[in-house]
């Protein structure tokens, strides 16, 4: 029998996030599973959707994409203990995740298979109908995409496999070959994600850059050839240099900053690959000539993680996918404010976690 209240953090409104000590456990519909979470991170996204970033609170023109109060935290997983009556092919005690989108399953994205356009676009953590894992207890809805989670993967490596399947979403959008020359600017958790994953598609080079020098010495561990400080270094001047003058093939942008859009886009030779990943606090101007008449671009985006999470759940379990110290600290639901402070990356962490017993 399940408590009927639970820790949890709740988002109220923009930097009003409250840590609720008997907020109600969700309760279990013919359709549903009820997990006991074992772990969440806390993802960039969670930490621009706190402090108010647009893409989530929206304008009054556009109305907000968030639903409060909500439970954030997308990056989760946990043990079934509760199953409705129309469950099948789960059992009491499975590991399970699923992925960050909530498909409608009727709208023309979603009967298409491309369920990760799904128009409504519901996700875990930013509604209050879909609750998040930063959560004793977290409900998985009939049209949730989960997945098994193999028992033997640590804590610390299972907790990756939501942003390493976006990374890995971004990468396959990046067509990469053996010929390329790749950049990736951004070795954050979802960085490292993408070059050890790139490293696999045995690019001709690997280029990463970072303004921190610690992430850039991760990123050398985890199969970048070069690594480049643009603090540091005129990055653009060194690709140039690396690549005849020409540029390189293909840059994923990585970090949700501005000027890494920029640097990309004067990076990249004509006729080159531009994919943008990241989530931006706000716009972004540029010339927009470069992509067109200047080197008829081509520019791609990646959202979410479709498709990707068997192949990352397998490869991170056999040791293809590199994972050693990305998640660097851990932290107990109490010291939320202490863990999304640490999660801003100000003390050189990757991943910042949160960890149920």
């Amino acid at each position: 029998m399940l408590p009927k209240t639970m820790k949890a953090l709740v988002a109220y409104g923009k930097n009003d996030y409250r840590l609720e000590t008997e907020y109600p456990v969700p309760q279990c519909g013919p359709d549903d599973i009820i997990i006991k979470t074992e772990a969440c991170g806390i993802c960039a996204g969670d930490l621009k959707c706190m402090h108010g970033a647009e893409r989530f609170w929206g304008t009054e023109k556009t109305g907000s994409w968030v639903k409060p109060p909500f439970i954030p935290g997308h990056e989760f997983l946990g043990h079934i203990v509760e199953m409705g009556e129309n469950v099948t092919g789960w059992k009491i005690g499975d590991r399970i995740t699923a992925d960050q989108i909530v498909p409608c399953g009727e709208c023309r994205f979603c009967k298409t298979g491309k369920y990760w356009m799904c128009e409504p676009h519901d996700m875990f953590g930013f509604q209050h109908y879909n609750n998040g894992g930063m959560a004793e207890y977290v409900r998985y809805p009939k049209n949730a995409v989960l997945y098994k989670v193999p028992d033997e993967l640590p804590t610390e490596k299972a907790v990756l496999i939501e942003p390493y399947s976006c990374s890995k979403h971004c990468v396959d959008r990046a067509q990469i070959t053996n010929e390329d020359i790749v950049v990736i600017s951004g070795a954050g958790t979802l960085g490292l994600g993408m070059i050890t994953y790139a490293r696999m598609k045995n690019p001709e080079k690997l280029i990463v850059l970072d303004m921190k020098d610690e992430r850039l010495e991760k990123a050398k561990l985890f199969g970048a050839d070069i690594v480049m400080n643009p603090g540091q270094v005129d990055v653009e001047k060194e690709i140039k240099a690396l690549t005849e003058g020409y540029g390189c093939d293909i840059y994923i942008e990585a970090t949700g900053h501005p000027s890494s859009v920029i640097q990309g886009m004067n990076c990249i030779r004509k006729l080159g690959r531009f994919v943008e990943f990241s989530v931006f606090a706000g716009e972004t101007s540029l010339d927009w000539s470069i992509i067109g008449d200047g080197k008829e671009l081509d520019v791609l985006g990646a959202h979410l993680s479709p498709y990707c999470y068997p192949f990352v759940i397998e490869h991170m379990n056999n040791g293809d996918l590199k994972t050693d110290g990305v998640v660097s600290s851990i932290y107990s639901l109490d010291q939320w404010e202490e863990a999304f402070d640490k999660a801003t990356g100000k003390d050189g962490d990757f991943k910042v976690v949160f960890t149920f017993k």
